[in-house]
């Protein structure tokens, strides 16, 4: 006799991962180093960055193309259930957020935001034009653009 398991326990538990990822609200703020100068940060201190292979939302609605697991594993989503707000160094007007999957996404200057699994809070971000999932991935400024790449150099890979 076959035996079916009900999968509801599975989707509750990966929905309610999914929503304990996102933040009540998300803060949006600028960190200066010397190898980058001004980046955004977001939730819990980490850099965001954007990724050149997605469709900024310049006046229309943004589009992903990290969708894949690994990628998303590698470049989380910065998402809330809440409000987006700025720090005094950023435009409260770039800032916004849009749906995807049952996610509320946190766009600034309509780039979708992703964090960098390898960054910690405080720490030097790791993400700075690092080329991977077929795109590159940058720190994004307070004027809402990428970061040029640093003079020292610094590279990684993600893959």
């Amino acid at each position: 006799m076959l035996r079916f398991q009900p999968i509801f326990p599975v989707v509750a538990a990966v929905l309610s991962a999914s929503a304990a990822m996102a933040q009540d609200s998300a803060t949006l703020s600028v960190e200066q180093s010397a190898d980058y100068g001004q980046y955004i940060v977001g939730p819990e201190g980490k850099p965001v960055y954007m990724f050149t292979t997605d469709t900024q939302g310049d006046g229309g609605e943004p589009a992903i193309s990290c969708t894949l697991e690994p990628c998303l594993d590698a470049w989380p989503l910065v998402t809330t259930d809440g409000e987006v707000t700025v720090g005094p160094e950023l435009d409260e007007s770039l800032a916004g957020t849009f749906s995807y999957e049952g996610q509320t996404v946190v766009t600034y200057n309509g780039w979708p935001l992703y964090t960098f699994a390898r960054d910690g809070a405080g720490q030097p971000p790791q993400g700075q034009d690092v080329h991977s999932f077929g795109g590159e991935w940058y720190l994004l400024g307070p004027e809402g653009e990428q970061v040029e790449e640093a003079e020292s150099g610094k590279n990684g890979a993600a893959e």
